[in-house]
């Protein structure tokens, strides 16, 4: 009985493992865009926090030091949302359950 057991969470573990995987690939394909300044800044980002488009509106050029505010605000912006959405997906695949932190690397995450 203890054999079937450790089968069954071997596979469970397997399992969550491609879920995993495939959720990694979805997010690497998704966008998501923060802003700052009512929209004078955005920044769009792949779910893997990789930079994609920065738009700056041209009435931001004027000041330096409010446009590097913007820009910080609105990676800031996109970054959260990268993660809240990266947090939804992982949560997803696991089926809810928690990864002790050890373990996390054998998941890929």
């Amino acid at each position: 009985m203890f054999k079937g057991n450790i089968a069954q969470a071997m596979q469970m573990a397997q399992r969550m493992q491609d879920n995993m995987k495939k959720a990694q690939e979805e997010l690497s394909a998704i966008e998501v865009t923060g802003q700052s300044g009512g929209g004078m800044v955005s920044v769009t980002l792949s779910g893997r926090m990789e930079a994609r488009r920065v738009r700056i509106d041209p009435q931001a050029l004027g000041d330096a030091e409010m446009l590097e505010d913007l820009i910080a605000a609105a990676i800031n912006d996109a970054v959260n949302k990268a993660n809240e959405e990266s947090n939804r997906r992982m949560s997803a695949a696991t089926a809810g359950m928690p990864i002790p932190p050890g373990l996390k690397g054998m998941f890929g995450a």
